[in-house]
């Protein structure tokens, strides 16, 4: 090499040129593949969890029946406000259910098990408090919604006390 004269780089082979194209692409659909996991995540763990909201608002209309509570019973039922025959069916079976004592939940079946969608069913549910025996009701139930939405558990129905092991009925 003479003297004054600028050093040209040496050419990069053409294989290292395609190993960093292919790192790029490879980190890419490795970034894009750990957003598609975490959505997806999100999406199942707002499907389980509907059963958890769908036992709390169970659990709270039976406490509202062991205290009494028809007002708080018509208002967990989604247009019972609304209904004439639902607000007397809840008047009857808040006055035959009302009991002092701890509310404890025995069994909650529930009225779907896994949905992506919105759903309609019939959950049973029996319950005891204070020193009671324990009650057993029916509850028809919508899951509105979707995973992509998120869910809203609504109580539509409530049955009056059904034989301990009995079954629910198709239309209460």
């Amino acid at each position: 090499m003479t003297r004054g004269t600028a050093e040209r780089p040496a050419a990069r082979p053409w294989w290292a040129t395609v190993a960093a194209v292919r790192r790029r692409y490879v980190i890419s659909l490795i970034g894009l593949g750990v957003i598609v996991f975490l959505v997806i995540s999100a999406m199942l763990a707002r499907a389980f969890s509907v059963g958890d909201a769908e036992d709390a608002a169970i659990t709270s209309l039976v406490k509202a029946e062991a205290q009494g509570d028809t007002a708080g019973v018509i208002s967990l039922i989604t247009g019972c406000r609304a209904s004439a025959a639902c607000r007397t069916r809840a008047t009857q079976v808040t006055a035959a259910l009302h009991h002092p004592g701890t509310v404890s939940v025995a069994e909650i079946n529930p009225s779907s098990t896994f949905s992506l969608t919105s759903t309609l069913g019939t959950a049973r549910v029996a319950w005891l408090a204070g020193s009671s025996l324990p009650r057993t009701q029916c509850l028809r139930v919508r899951h509105a919604g979707s995973v992509i939405s998120g869910f809203e558990v609504q109580l539509l129905e409530v049955s009056p006390r059904i034989a301990t092991d009995g079954t629910c009925p198709s239309r209460f």
